[in-house]
């Protein structure tokens, strides 16, 4: 390959890495307190992409707005009613009760939309593309890539400088102990888990402008590259999570460039196979986990 194409393909590496940072960003959140890998995250994806397919009439910045609210709702709904009543049981049991939320919204969704793809009016701005020199780089790309900055430099910013994300910080460290100090334990979980729906709404709004399609089961895939890429990059570190997620995409990415043609449609494989390596290698994750709430 021409040095035209490892650019392409770098550019392409940072993208996905940055949506799957998005993805395990909101896997890790959850995992940091409650020890939980909510595997229904990749339903509350799913509903903020209904929520662009049926929130049609407000101009766009308005519909963001509203399907990202609906997806804050639905988390911390989903906390209330599930997993509040569960907090103090075994992380199996939290565990068992993410995969029951997921089968019952998944199939709430088949019920009331079908099986069958739907097709969303995708954002016109982001349809284009953009030419830097002699690269013709596509809008979302660089949208994917300038808000997952965003959101990493922000919550850095939350969970070390406001009293509320000391607070996660804190309850991350002991649970016990922060609610003996006065950490109020239903605020913070609440917390977490609204931002986990922020999270997983601003990766729907990327995930159907790139795709254009939704289907009950659109969350599967980012939620289990989620898992595998906050465990690549250490439990209990968002900075881990992030790191597992840059390294998981452009891995995808290298692997589609490099591969020979006859094998290319096993590049999955050969990306698990690389992981199972890399944790061979290094059990505790790529970063040694030192505070479960590192700076991001």
């Amino acid at each position: 390959m021409n040095v035209h194409l490892i650019i392409e393909y770098a550019i392409d590496g940072i993208s996905l890495g940055s949506l799957f940072a998005l993805f395990a960003l909101g896997i890790g959140l959850l995992f940091g307190i409650m020890r939980l890998i909510n595997f229904a995250h990749g339903e509350l994806i799913m509903i903020g992409a209904y929520g662009f397919t049926f929130i049609v009439s407000p101009p766009w910045p308005v519909r963001i707005l509203i399907v990202l609210g609906l997806v804050v709702v639905a988390a911390v709904a989903m906390e209330r009613v599930a997993f509040r009543h569960a907090r103090g049981a075994d992380p199996d049991t939290l565990l068992v009760t993410s995969f029951a939320i997921s089968f019952l919204l998944q199939n709430l969704a088949l019920l009331l939309f079908g099986a069958l793809p739907r097709s969303v009016a995708l954002y016109p701005f982001l349809t284009d593309s953009v030419r830097v020199g002699t690269y013709t780089i596509p809008t979302i790309e660089f949208v994917t890539v300038g808000v997952t900055a965003v959101l990493l430099v922000s919550f850095g910013a939350f969970l070390n400088r406001t009293r509320m994300g000391v607070q996660m910080r804190a309850a991350a460290e002991n649970f016990t102990m922060a609610r003996l100090l006065g950490v109020r334990a239903n605020n913070v979980v609440a917390t977490a888990f609204a931002l986990s729906g922020l999270l997983a709404g601003v990766a729907a709004f990327i995930l159907v402008e790139q795709t254009g399609i939704v289907q009950p089961t659109i969350g599967v895939s980012p939620v289990l590259a989620a898992f595998v890429a906050t465990i690549l990059g250490g439990l209990g570190s968002l900075t881990g999570a992030v790191v597992g997620g840059y390294f998981l995409g452009g891995l995808t990415v290298a692997l589609q460039a490099l591969l020979p043609l006859a094998v290319r449609s096993y590049r999955d494989a050969f990306v698990f196979g690389i992981v199972l390596l890399v944790l061979v290698l290094r059990p505790q994750g790529l970063l040694v986990h030192r505070s479960t709430y590192t700076r991001v």
